[in-house]
């Protein structure tokens, strides 16, 4: 199991701050990751309609969309950051 953690608008859509999921075999990259939760309800869909622009943390550390998430124990995603 990999804790996964949305942060801003990313869990207003989804609908919760975290939650525990088992990630499939297949599922090997961050782009593989944010594909698969496309798949699991119109709340993640919608909130990762634009992959491209989500960033991702693998246990808290910001990696590129190739990364593989192997080992990772803890996923955070993040919606486009600003300010300064």
């Amino acid at each position: 199991m990999t804790k996964l953690v949305y942060f801003a608008w990313v869990r207003e859509r989804i609908g919760k701050p975290e939650e525990e999921l088992e990630i499939p075999p297949n599922v090997v990259t961050v782009r593989d990751l944010l594909n698969h939760l496309k798949t699991l309800g119109e709340e993640y869909e919608n909130a990762l309609q634009y992959p491209e622009v989500i960033r991702v943390a693998l246990n808290q550390e910001h990696v590129e969309h190739s990364e593989a998430i192997a080992g990772a124990r803890e996923i955070g995603l993040f919606p486009p950051m600003t300010g300064g």
